[in-house]
């Protein structure tokens, strides 16, 4: 059993790791998944918690977090009417089937690994959010039938081998999809410095 200077130590780099993942994704507009993996690796690498199965501890303890916050976020959107019910109820079935068939790949694959799939995952995002454009299309309405049957569970499937919540893969991918829309937000007040 750890001793308790090691678990305060964990409480405490968890707490700093999580501030951290929140202020990022905040501002970058990405979940905190992309930012938790890498920083829980090093963190349980560095207090000693590595070995063979270091990457799916992290990936699962990425998940497990998105649990709380994707049910938070998604009744706070809801109250705001910003949730499409029916979006969420046809591609929910596919994304959930995806991550099923993602947890038992991660689950047989080597740490290392699932290092190189999450690289290699992070720079695509990382590339589509740093030079896609608005004007990119792959059709004016989202999928609907064997497509989003086959798009969905993808979705899901790359969402556990990265531990995230799905957003960095869902939104380019209905983005593209759709017509674009106009978001009219309230106006804010000037700031005095």
């Amino acid at each position: 059993m750890p001793d308790t200077m090691l678990l305060l130590q964990m409480l405490v780099l968890l707490i700093v790791i999580g501030g951290f993942a929140c202020v990022l994704a905040g501002l970058l507009g990405v979940g905190g998944g992309i930012v938790l993996v890498p920083a829980f690796f090093y963190a349980f690498q560095t207090l000693g918690y590595g070995g063979p199965q270091l990457m799916q501890m992290c990936l699962a303890t990425s998940l497990a977090t998105i649990i709380v916050t994707s049910l938070r976020s998604v009744l706070s959107h809801n109250r705001k009417g910003a949730v499409d019910w029916t979006i969420l109820k046809t591609w929910a079935p596919g994304i959930a089937l995806g991550a099923i068939v993602g947890v038992f790949v991660a689950a047989s694959l080597r740490s290392e690994t699932l290092q190189i799939l999450f690289g290699c995952l992070g720079v695509v995002i990382g590339l589509y959010l740093g030079f896609g454009r608005a004007t990119w299309r792959l059709g004016s309405k989202m999928p609907g039938g064997i497509t989003r049957a086959m798009l969905s569970p993808v979705v899901g499937f790359l969402s556990v081998l990265m531990g995230i919540g799905g957003g960095s893969f869902g939104v380019p991918l209905i983005a593209c999809t759709t017509r674009p829309f106009t978001v009219r937000l309230p106006r804010l007040p000037a700031l005095v410095c």
